[in-house]
């Protein structure tokens, strides 16, 4: 009998369309791209006309509230929209508390200049925070470490592009941010939010599709653990043929 070590699961084999839809929908799909674009876009069309940062700071939350209640009536994952919750309510509080239209900018500006710097950092110490996001997605977890060195690499480089990508937004959007108006930065912020993600999706597409398969260590777990209940069936099964009192094959008490 085969033991259970033995029993490893080969990798999948790659599928385009089912490697782009996964990670697609691990950073919010179509639906995660509009809760993160719409309130920032509300936001600068309301204090276009009104010039009142409250207003347009409450008309913001507003909306992503309502994306997210959405969520919840559909019975949807809300990760993306209570992201997008926390984040414009810490952009309305700020602008509002310090009077400045551009702080509600502010605190995405400052997490997309730290997811990029993250991805980079990691991507250096060995440990590229794509592979971290999507291991759970293609059930590899962290297999890909040191059992796929091939997909390693190539989250090395999905990461490096996601890390350049965001750090070049962060490059665009800054200046602006210190030198130019609040309503320059808004628009400016709404015409990089889905651009470049859909770029960075692209290329992180066209690596990982070229990639070696991921590992499916939960099948291998799940055969493991197959394996070890038959295993211990079987002993049981012999165990009570041996027992004192059990009947052989003729019938007669053993």
């Amino acid at each position: 009998m085969s033991s259970p070590d033995s029993r490893a699961v080969a990798p999948r084999s790659p599928d385009e369309e089912a490697t782009r839809a996964a990670f697609f929908e691990a950073f919010g799909g179509v639906r995660g791209m509009i809760e993160t674009t719409v309130p920032g876009l509300v936001f600068v069309l309301s204090y276009t006309i009104e010039r009142s940062i409250n207003t347009s700071a409450v008309l913001a939350l507003g909306i992503s509230a309502v994306l997210a209640v959405a969520r919840l009536i559909g019975r949807d994952t809300l990760k993306h929209a209570l992201s997008g919750v926390f984040g414009v309510a810490f952009g309305a509080v700020f602008a509002m508390i310090s009077g400045d239209a551009r702080n509600f900018y502010l605190p995405g500006m400052l997490y997309t200049l730290g997811l990029g710097v993250a991805y980079v950092v990691t991507s250096l110490a060995g440990v590229p925070l794509l592979g971290l996001m999507l291991g759970p997605v293609f059930r590899e977890n962290l297999s890909w470490r040191t059992r796929n060195p091939g997909r390693k690499v190539a989250y090395t480089k999905a990461s490096y592009v996601w890390g350049a990508i965001l750090l070049a937004k962060s490059a665009i959007t800054f200046p602006i941010y210190f030198w130019g108006d609040a309503t320059s930065l808004g628009w400016l912020r709404v015409a990089l939010g889905i651009p470049p993600f859909l770029l960075a999706v692209y290329f992180t597409w066209i690596i990982l599709v070229k990639a070696p398969a991921p590992i499916d260590v939960i099948a291998e777990w799940e055969a493991k653990e197959e394996a070890e209940k038959r295993a211990k069936a079987e002993r049981e099964a012999v165990e009570r043929a041996a027992a004192p009192g059990s009947e052989g094959p003729g019938g007669a008490a053993v």
